[in-house]
């Protein structure tokens, strides 16, 4: 008799166990601050601001689409190890608040490991059945295994001081 309530709470103690094992939402923590990192106030005309904000960009390597004069994109690429390879994508948006301009900058930042794949081949032979005997090959190529938004106040910190630095 006294084995079934055991049961019952082991059953109760896995389900809490699982329920504590499920992954908080990364939206859920998201607390939409009036003060963020993200954002630079000047007193330069939005086309003026994103200029400099481009000029920024191209002084630190960047490669710079500046297709839209208030919205600049810049990429640039990292290798530290030989099967790492890393992104940083930067966009640059410049709007008019009415009293001056606002800068808003957004950095993401994506990592590709290289990765290997081997390819087997099967063989049927009558009588004894199939085989799958591995082929070697070399296949590699890079996969995307982390993407996420810079949220670091330094890192926007240095760039607003770049772009600053470039209009004084």
């Amino acid at each position: 008799m006294m084995r079934r309530p055991l049961l019952v709470l082991a059953a109760c103690l896995t389900g809490l166990t699982a329920c504590s094992n499920t992954p908080q939402h990364a939206y859920s923590s998201e607390t939409f601050d009036a003060d963020t990192p993200y954002q630079y106030h000047s007193d330069l005309p939005p086309l003026v601001l994103c200029e400099y904000g481009k000029r920024a960009l191209l002084s630190q390597g960047y490669e710079v689409d500046a297709s839209s004069p208030q919205s600049i994109r810049g990429a640039k690429y990292f290798q530290p190890k030989a099967d790492l390879q890393t992104q940083l994508k930067i966009t640059l948006v410049c709007l008019p608040t009415g009293r001056d301009t606002t800068l808003f900058a957004n950095a993401l930042h994506t990592r590709y490991e290289l990765k290997s794949s081997g390819s087997s081949t099967g063989l049927s032979v009558a009588g004894i059945g199939s085989v799958s005997v591995p082929w070697p090959t070399d296949k590699s190529t890079l996969v995307k295994v982390s993407e996420e938004t810079v949220a670091d106040p330094e890192f926007y910190r240095r760039l607003f001081v770049l772009i600053e630095n470039l209009h004084e």
